[in-house]
């Protein structure tokens, strides 16, 4: 069976007509889908623009599914926060051990539940979009940049958790990552997302919503730190309409890795008669031989991915996570869409 969509996510959201060239050299390079980013920021500098970037990739037949890239930190990705510079401390992750109150929103939060909320509600009922993004959603690490090792300390565990665990379970939250704490932390996340899911298709239920969860056996993350991991129990939510795994970071990975990962990822999402979804990497580690990425992508197409995406479109170029040769990866990622698109 051949790949049935393509895609890259996008974050040039400022201008239609600008846009809308992207979107035509997206299709050229065998694109039928994007992924727009949307920052807290996009989303209150911009927010008259978006939906006509929505109608723009709309107009030439692709696919469009809002990203929310980065907000409160809970989701994957580089931007800042919005809310993280205005809401309460008590709105925020604390570590277990320290106490002490983290860049990090928590999930926990009813005001930023209500903030994240909020923002879905409005693009829901403005943009004629195809479907919603949970972007590795996730708890932050105690320490900055992301450890490598594994970490005795953990998020989130500020007065707001503590209190929903105490009446939860009768006793307080323990500072130590025992099986209660990971299910504990794992169903806080569960049901924010879930109802984010809700929402959205209140409004509009031809909407899909994707999840996309971090690959929790790949080294680069700590499974236990990072709180939202259980891909079993993800890919049974029937809130989520796309299981999806994300990127392996690192360029030269072993291509048993790649199809380890895609392989595990197509199984849960046919046994729960959901799409699949696998990302590759366009951006910053470009593997030694660049044809590598179309190993990649054809191990995926392979193994029985419905849908691949990669991150980002033309490999990052002009940002600081741009691929050493942008061009060079993007065309290649070009190439192969085309190949695996045809079967």
């Amino acid at each position: 069976m051949p790949v049935t969509e393509t895609g890259v996510s996008y974050y040039g959201i400022s201008y239609p007509e600008h846009a809308r060239k992207d979107f035509e050299e997206m299709k050229k390079h065998n694109c039928t889908a994007v992924l727009l980013a949307l920052t807290e920021f996009d989303l209150f500098f911009w927010k008259p623009t978006i939906p006509k970037i929505v109608d723009e990739a709309k107009k030439l037949g692709l696919k469009v599914y809002l990203n929310t890239w980065g907000i409160g930190k809970f989701f994957g990705g580089e931007p800042p926060s919005v809310f993280l510079q205005e809401c309460s401390i008590y709105d925020k992750q604390w570590t277990a051990l320290t106490g002490e109150p983290i860049a990090a929103a928590s999930p926990s939060s009813p005001a930023f539940r209500e903030y994240f909320w909020g923002i879905l509600e409005n693009l829901a009922r403005t943009c004629n979009a195809d479907g919603f993004f949970w972007d590795e959603p996730h708890y932050a690490m105690p320490v900055y940049p992301i450890s490598y090792q594994s970490t005795t300390d953990f998020t989130c565990r500020n007065p707001i958790t503590q209190k929903i665990f105490l009446d939860k379970y009768g006793y307080e939250m323990p500072k130590t990552l025992t099986q209660t704490v990971l299910k504990f932390r794992f169903d806080q996340a569960n049901e924010i997302l879930s109802e984010a899911s809700r929402i959205v298709k209140s409004i509009n239920p031809k909407l899909s919503v994707t999840q996309c969860s971090l690959p929790a056996d790949n080294h680069f993350y700590s499974s236990y730190a990072r709180g939202f991991d259980d891909w079993e129990k993800i890919a049974f939510n029937p809130n989520y309409d796309i299981f999806s795994t994300s990127i392996l970071v690192e360029g030269n990975e072993a291509l048993v890795a790649h199809r380890n990962l895609a392989r595990k990822t197509v199984e849960l999402a046919k046994q729960n008669n959901k799409p699949s979804q696998r990302w590759v990497q366009s951006f910053f580690r470009s593997p030694d031989d660049l044809q590598t990425i179309k190993e990649v992508v054809r191990i995926y197409a392979a193994e029985g991915v419905d849908s691949i995406f990669s991150w980002t479109y033309r490999a990052g170029m002009g940002t600081f996570l741009s691929a050493p040769e942008p061009q060079k990866v993007w065309d290649i990622l070009g190439e192969v869409y085309g190949e695996v698109l045809k079967g």
